[in-house]
């Protein structure tokens, strides 16, 4: 999701849940994204997931931004489109379970994610995963082409 805000684009970005991102910043937030279910077609998955993970809908019509292969090989493709966070915005993630601290025999619930945010495009470039900074680039030439 972007916007066009008085300082320029912005750009919602997700930060990772879960023990292993706790205390990461820069590097470590993403686009909202996620797996999709056997036959569900790629921008059908990028709705669902966006709505998982965030608690609103996305926009009907996504514009393409193509796809990057990320540092550990996962291949991520990426839609956009524009919005805004309603004023009263509360996060409302999916869960996941895991085992925490390792070994521990306890096991934890999770949100996928934890923070959700506006980000100028500058800052975004910061906080992104490094692989996924070509979609701010691609959004970038669309929007302000």
């Amino acid at each position: 999701m972007y916007r066009r805000g008085r300082g320029g684009l912005e750009v919602l970005l997700a930060h990772p849940g879960g023990p292993f991102f706790r205390t990461k910043d820069a590097g470590a937030w993403t686009i909202p994204k996620g797996i999709p279910s056997t036959g569900e077609a790629l921008p059908d998955a990028a709705r669902r997931e966006f709505a998982e993970e965030l608690g609103l809908p996305s926009g009907e019509a996504l514009v393409p931004l193509g796809e990057v292969r990320q540092k550990g090989g996962k291949v991520v493709h990426a839609w956009a489109f524009e919005g805004d966070l309603p004023a009263d915005f509360v996060l409302r993630s999916n869960t996941f379970d895991l085992e925490w601290p390792p070994r521990s025999g306890r096991r934890h619930r999770f949100p996928e994610v934890d923070r959700a945010e506006l980000f100028p495009v500058d800052v975004a470039r910061a906080k992104i995963n490094p692989a996924q900074s070509v979609f701010l680039d691609r959004l970038q030439a669309l929007v302000e082409g």
